[in-house]
């Protein structure tokens, strides 16, 4: 397996792994800022090849601030590890998801943010945004850097196979196509809304974990895949 670095916004870096046999992309984003901070851990079995792939970048001990959308592997799977890495890094996560999980399981005590939080990381501004269930998990958040418009997406969008680095292409179809295949989104009253309300933020960049960057409208993307998703809510009811 080849792990891939490009630089998909100002100082944003996708650090992406296709895996065959899972025929899926796993992706992980490192800020560059005065404190970087790495979005997905990536599973315990691909920390060499992303742990080298940040050397491409910087020194792995420079990272300040560990995060993830939500309790999962391919999220959170290789955090102890990283946290061994850089000895001043802190794991930011939602509030609910440090009471529930990540205190128990991280080798050192996490930060928990709430939604809305900013965190300053010196040439780059992310804000956290809760969306519980938004993809999955009661746990679940994402995050914005303000000063590119990136929405660090996790789940979202999510794409079978591998891809390119970024697309300005339509996003919510192989989603829905992927949905069909993993049935991996809460599907909640909520879920519509919630996806919406993260098109209010007005993203220039979706920064996909399993799939390309999409540049172009972010916004409309969302509503878009919000809409599709209440579809299928009342095709249920």
């Amino acid at each position: 397996m080849d792990t891939d670095v490009d630089e998909i916004a100002d100082g944003i870096y996708r650090i992406a792994t296709y895996v065959p046999d899972a025929d899926l992309t796993f992706i992980q984003f490192l800020l560059d800022a005065d404190q970087p901070l790495l979005f997905h851990t990536g599973l315990r079995a691909l920390y060499p090849l992303v742990s080298e792939a940040v050397t491409r970048v910087m020194p792995p001990e420079r990272i300040r601030w560990i995060s993830f959308s939500h309790y999962e592997a391919d999220e959170c799977g290789s955090m102890n590890q990283w946290l061994a890495a850089a000895p001043d890094a802190e794991v930011a996560h939602t509030m609910l998801g440090v009471l529930v999980s990540v205190a128990d399981i991280a080798d050192r005590p996490p930060r928990p943010l709430n939604d809305g939080e900013v965190l300053d990381l010196g040439g780059k501004r992310v804000r956290h945004v809760a969306t519980p269930h938004v993809p999955h998990g009661w746990d679940a958040g994402l995050m914005f850097e303000e000063e590119t418009g990136t929405l660090l997406c996790s789940d979202l969008f999510t794409a079978a196979g591998r891809w390119a680095t970024t697309t300005e292409d339509d996003l919510v179809e192989p989603a829905l196509a992927a949905e069909d295949m993993y049935l991996a989104t809460a599907l909640t009253p909520n879920t519509g809304s919630t996806i919406r309300q993260l098109a209010e933020l007005e993203p220039r960049t979706l920064a996909l974990m399993h799939g390309p960057t999409y540049s172009g409208d972010g916004a409309a993307m969302l509503r878009t895949l919000g809409d599709a998703y209440d579809e299928r809510l009342r095709a249920v009811l």
